[in-house]
Formats: C-alpha cells, sequence, structure tokens
C-alpha cells in the first residue's frame, strides 16, 4: 500500500481506542517473513445501510513480505456458512491490506457469524465476522470536517462507485486478450477535504487522489505498467478544492479465463484515515481474457 504508514491498523485500532477496550479480533502476533508464513484475514468493520442490511468491510495480513500467494477458493480459503466463496480475494498481497472487499448480510443478521478461514504454508487462520457494537465504522463521511469518498467510474459518463464498497457481485466488467496490453482509465472526483485524527494538517500533503491497482483474482500473472499510475488532473488539487482527473493503467494477462483487479482509491487523508474509517473508495473490475 503506498500509503500504509499513514493509515496501517488504524480501523482496527480505532474501536479499540473508542471503546477503551482491546478489539476482540487482533491479529495474532506472529512474526512476519519473507515467505513460508500465513496469512490472516482482518474485519476493519462493518456499517449499516439505508435499507437495514448490514456491511462487513474486510482485509487480511500476508505476512510473506516478499511473496504474493495465491489460494484458490475451497478448503484452504473459505468463509462460512454458505460459502465457501463470498467474494474474498484468491491472490494475497504482501503486507496488511486494509480493507479489500465487502459483504452485505440481512438486516435480521443479528448475532450471527460468518468465519473466514486461510490455509498457507500448513498454518490456518480463521476470523468472525460478527456484529460487533465497537466495531461500527462511517465510511461514507467524516463528521469533523464532512469529508467524503472520492468518486470513480471507469467511463466518462459510466456508473459511479463511492466509499470502500468492492463487492464482486457489483463488479463492472471488461474483455482483453492473452499478452496484448489493456489499457484501463479511472476518473475520480474528490471534494478536496482532509481527515486526520488531530485534524492537524501535514507540510507536505500527498496527491489529492491516488489509485492503486493489485490482482484479486484469476489463473495467470497479470502485469501492470503502473500499479499506481500517475493522475491526470483536470481541476483542484489543494485542500478544500473539488478535485477532477484520472489515470490509466495498462495491464497484460499472460493466459486466458476470468480475472477480477482489485482498485483502491485514496483521498488525500490516506487509507482508513481518522477514526471514522473515512474517506477511501474500492472497486473490482472483472476481465475477460480470451485467446
Amino acid at each position: 500500500m503506498a500509503r500504509s504508514v499513514y493509515a496501517l491498523l488504524v480501523i482496527v485500532a480505532a474501536s479499540a481506542a473508542l471503546s477503551g477496550q482491546a478489539p476482540p479480533y487482533q491479529l495474532p502476533m506472529e512474526p512476519p517473513r519473507e515467505f513460508g508464513t500465513s496469512i490472516t484475514a482482518s474485519m476493519e468493520g462493518w456499517f449499516e445501510n439505508p435499507d437495514g442490511t448490514k456491511t462487513f468491510i474486510i482485509g487480511y495480513l500476508n505476512r510473506n513480505q516478499k511473496m504474493e500467494v495465491d489460494v484458490p477458493i475451497g478448503e484452504n480459503n473459505k468463509i462460512e456458512p454458505g460459502g465457501p466463496d463470498w467474494g474474498q480475494p484468491t491472490h494475497f498481497m504482501p503486507h496488511r491490506q486494509l480493507g479489500m472487499f465487502t459483504i452485505t448480510v440481512p438486516k435480521d443478521f443479528g448475532q450471527q457469524r460468518l468465519t473466514w478461514s486461510i490455509t498457507v504454508n500448513g498454518k490456518t487462520n480463521a476470523i468472525p465476522l460478527k456484529l460487533n457494537a465497537d466495531y461500527i465504522l462511517q465510511p461514507f463521511e467524516d463528521v469533523a470536517v464532512h469529508n467524503t469518498p472520492p468518486v470513480i467510474r471507469f467511463s466518462p459518463t459510466g456508473p459511479t462507485t463511492r466509499g470502500p464498497v468492492a463487492d464482486l457481485k457489483k463488479a463492472t466488467t471488461m474483455t482483453a486478450k492473452v499478452g496484448v496490453p489493456f489499457p484501463i482509465t479511472a476518473w475520480a472526483v474528490d471534494d478536496g477535504k482532509f481527515t486526520s485524527g488531530s485534524n492537524a494538517q501535514p507540510k507536505n500533503l500527498p496527491p489529492p487522489v491516488e489509485m492503486e491497482w493489485s490482482k484479486y483474482r484469476g489463473p495467470g500473472d497479470v502485469k501492470f505498467d503502473a500499479r499506481i499510475p500517475k493522475l491526470k488532473i483536470d481541476a483542484g488539487g489543494q485542500v478544500d478544492a473539488e478535485f477532477r482527473g484520472s489515470a490509466t493503467t495498462t495491464v497484460t494477462f499472460s493466459t486466458p479465463g476470468e480475472y477480477v483487479l482489485h482498485l483502491n482509491v485514496d483521498d488525500f487523508s490516506g487509507r482508513g484515515s481518522g477514526e471514522t474509517g473515512c474517506c477511501w473508495t474500492t472497486a473490482l473490475v472483472k476481465v475477460n481474457v480470451t485467446q
């Protein structure tokens, strides 16, 4: 993550700070290694939707510091009950990956739970997904300065996405060919506001919006010419000035099949800034790759 220094474990720690208690779903204190160790899922928190349904925001920690790991859906990568496939990733990037996808459950979910189990290198870690009151997030607006997440789309007039709501059932679908560089452009609009735990503005602000691509699922290798593509700024770029711009990355796929790519879009504040879990946006893109 480009801004992980700023955002690392903020959401997990935020609920503990607010409640005065240790988080109920702490990540196991297992040392990282270059390779040969485990992956642990992480429930960052949850929010309530206008229709009464609830949405979990979920990430993971890959302790293999120099290894991307593929774990197919099945006995070694399952969310139960009702799974094993709830739209979770099968490709795991190194280090802490915050809020990579969401699961929405019915409004009467109550005290039920889902459990995500991941087995890698003979090590199994499982975490529960529960509607714990200490883990309620406000991912769509920071109440202090009314900062909101960037709005993104994959065509100039296409449907929009706002907030950390990546859901495989709502992924945009595209088509590409094996070995042929495939450009993907994302357009973004942001309010230009800044959120921090202290409300203090740093001297050297990052770009107004930053996009980061990664492989999420797929049968072969995925090569990005730029995982963090350079922004083309149409307007804004200052605090409290509306930002409009776009960024293009070119992707090459090694083998045919169905792939899923993950896009994370940060605003000035970085991922999960402040104690509200606001303000960043996530989306998934399905790419059907043919010969």
